[in-house]
This record gives C-alpha cells, sequence and structure tokens, in this order.
C-alpha cells in the first residue's frame, strides 16, 4: 500500500462546497499506523475532536468479531494536513474522477467522524489479525487549519439523529431478547396492533398502548437476561405466557383490545398502561417466577384488586409518580415492583426493605405507627 515516502490509495474524487474531497478503500490493518488518536491532554479548544471514550471500544470490538460474515461499518471521516496528489487513471471515457490518490507519509491525518470505530477495529485486530486484508471506506478532507478539522466535526455530528430505542430493537435480528420482543408483539392478543414499534414515546391522540422499547426493558426484567445472551424455547413459552396472563389480570388492557375504551384514555387514566408500570411488572414477575414457580399464575391473580388509577394517589405518589407527572427513573421503578410484591405477600429483599423506608419514610412511620399500637394492645390484654 505504500509507494516510497507515501501512501498510495485507490480513490474516487468528488466536489462539495467548492472543494475537492476523496473516498478510498483503506485495509484495516494499515488504520492505526494512519489514524493515530492524540490522548494529550490538550483543552478542547485545541483539539478536532473528543475525547476517546474507551468504555464503547470493547462493545464495538466484540461485534466485529462475533459477526466476521456479516458486520458492516459506515465509512470513517478524516482530515489531511499534507500536500496530496490525485493521479485520474486513463479510462478512455473522459472521466477523470477515478483514481490514485498519493499522500506523503509525513501527512497527518485526524480522524473527524469514527475514532471508536478505528480503536476498536484495531481492538479486533489483535485478537484475530487476519481481519487485516478487509477494507473500510475512508472519506479525506483536505485540512485547511485546526478551525476546519473543528467545524467539520460540528458539521457531520449536527444533523445525526440517533435512531430510536424501539426502532434499534425492530430491525435488530442479533439481539435474542429484540426477537421475542417482536414475537411477545404478535402472539400476545392485547399487544397484537397496539405496541408503537419505531418511536419511545406515545402521542396523546395515539391508537398504540406501548412501545416496543417498553415490552423489551420489562421482558428484559422479567426473564433477568443479559443483553446477547441466549434465550431457549421455555424462556420464549413463559415470557409470552406470562404476559398473557397479565391481559387477564388487568381488564383494561383487553377492553383497549376490544375497543370498548381509547388507548390514549386508558394512558391518562392508568399507571399500568406506562412503561414504569410494565417495567415494574417484569421485576415483579422475576421474582414471582421464582418464589412461586408452580402456582405463579394463581398468585398473579391478586394485583387484580389493586387500584391502578392514577387518582389513587396515596398509592402512587412517590413511586410511579412524582408531583403528578408519571416518572420511568429506576428508583420509581423500583418502587413501584416494591408495591406490587408486598400486595402479592411476596418477601421483599433488604436491598428493597431499605429503599422503602428511605424513599416513603411517612409510610414506614404509618406502619411502624400501627405495629406499636398493636403492641400496646397487645400488652393490655395480658
Amino acid at each position: 500500500m505504500s509507494q516510497g515516502y507515501s501512501y498510495t490509495f485507490p480513490a474516487l474524487r468528488g466536489i462539495q462546497a467548492g472543494h475537492e474531497y476523496f473516498v478510498a478503500m483503506c485495509p484495516l490493518k494499515l488504520l492505526p499506523k494512519l489514524f493515530l488518536f492524540d490522548e494529550a491532554e490538550l483543552p478542547p479548544g485545541l483539539r478536532a475532536q473528543r475525547t476517546l471514550n474507551t468504555a464503547r471500544i470493547p462493545e464495538i470490538s466484540r461485534y466485529i468479531l462475533n459477526n466476521r460474515s456479516n458486520y458492516a461499518f459506515s465509512a470513517i471521516t478524516a482530515s489531511v494536513d499534507g500536500q496530496v496528489n490525485f493521479e485520474p487513471a486513463d479510462m478512455n471515457d473522459g472521466t477523470a474522477d477515478l483514481g490514485q490518490l498519493i499522500v506523503p507519509m509525513s501527512a497527518r491525518f485526524v480522524i473527524n467522524d469514527g475514532q471508536h470505530r478505528r480503536a476498536a477495529i484495531e481492538a479486533a485486530l489483535e485478537e484475530c489479525p487476519e481481519l487485516g486484508d478487509e477494507t473500510i471506506a475512508v472519506v479525506f478532507y483536505l485540512d485547511a487549519g485546526l478551525r476546519r478539522s473543528q467545524q467539520l466535526f460540528a458539521d457531520l455530528n449536527k444533523h445525526a439523529v440517533r435512531p430510536t430505542k424501539s426502532i434499534g430493537i425492530l430491525y435488530d435480528y442479533r439481539d435474542p431478547l429484540s426477537c421475542l420482543s417482536k414475537e411477545i408483539t404478535e402472539k400476545v392478543p392485547h399487544f397484537r396492533g397496539f405496541v408503537e414499534m419505531e418511536k419511545t414515546t406515545i402521542s396523546n391522540r395515539s391508537t398504540k398502548l406501548f412501545t416496543l422499547s417498553g415490552i423489551y426493558q420489562a421482558t428484559d426484567a422479567l426473564l433477568g437476561k443479559h443483553k446477547g445472551e441466549t434465550i431457549i424455547k421455555e424462556d420464549k413459552q413463559l415470557a409470552i405466557r406470562f404476559w398473557t396472563v397479565m391481559g387477564q389480570v388487568i381488564p383494561e388492557w383487553q377492553m383497549v383490545a376490544k375497543k370498548q375504551v381509547s388507548s390514549a384514555e386508558l394512558r391518562r387514566e392508568y399507571i399500568h398502561s406506562h412503561n414504569v408500570g410494565l417495567h415494574a411488572l417484569g421485576l415483579v414477575g422475576y421474582s414471582l417466577l421464582h418464589q412461586h414457580p408452580d402456582d405463579w399464575e394463581k398468585q398473579l391473580q391478586r394485583l387484580s384488586k389493586i387500584d391502578w388509577s392514577r387518582s389513587n394517589v396515596a398509592t402512587w405518589e412517590g413511586r410511579a409518580m412524582i408531583g403528578g407527572q408519571m416518572s420511568k427513573a429506576r428508583q420509581n421503578v423500583q418502587l413501584t415492583a416494591i408495591f406490587l410484591k408486598k400486595a402479592l405477600g411476596m418477601t421483599l429483599s433488604s436491598e428493597e426493605t431499605l429503599l422503602e423506608h428511605r424513599a416513603r419514610p411517612s409510610n414506614a412511620k404509618r406502619v411502624t405507627s400501627r405495629s406499636t399500637k398493636a403492641n400496646r394492645q397487645k400488652h393490655r390484654s395480658q
């Protein structure tokens, strides 16, 4: 790939904003040599890229190694501060934009977009050197100084929109939990047709009741699986059965399916029609399946006596709601799950007991007061 004191890339030449830029194929083994990340502690104003988040690298590297036959990466974008030379190929057809890009080895390359991909590829090469002959597209811009590189970084990221979690799950066929979540939306009667598959929020006028990301998160809690972990046939059947039974325990879900009430009305009036309630049910289900593996369906019926309405402020304020507004913060999900566990007569862990007393001291005082009063009455009777 090197020619004398230069690097030579087969490349295409293009024009943007009146300036030349080039698209080349770069062997993976050359990336770590070309693009050296500057780890010097420079102030942000003197850098042309964000600092490297090393926590992201192992996950991206595993993605490459675990999907050798079908991984995919978008192009890396870089600026070159050396004197490059483009030699058009003689195609005998009048075109002059296909040729060779010659870059001196003394040139400095600055990655404007893709430094985490570069670092992950370097890590993957250490474990699997044969990846080195595979290629990745690199878009080269001629550098006009640090200011131009910084502006290029800003421009490339300004209009980038991260896909919603729901659509990421919808299009993910590698993650077993994503596949199961989609299967649940099809096989659980009261979910079928009432799950928002693309967005992570539901508008007030939507006919949808839950989001795909909400079902994913709740099912993750139910099965206690980690991302990418194998989900066996029995896990799938159990998850589908659990959410089907929940539809019998919460009749309002079936009312939506029968069009006896609108999704918007249910979400406006009830806790169980929000992600915080769904997630909490998943957490409770996980514990219930372990504490009552043989009669969990019967035990679950006790939740039908709960007043799930948002107007039941005494129960839900400080748990699923903060100031009357739904909250899906981790602590609120846990406090909602604790209430449901208590309603089922389940044993709380020491961590859950401590959280309940810390987060709801007034409730703890009422419990203590009732206990003290009962002890006094018992003492008097003796």
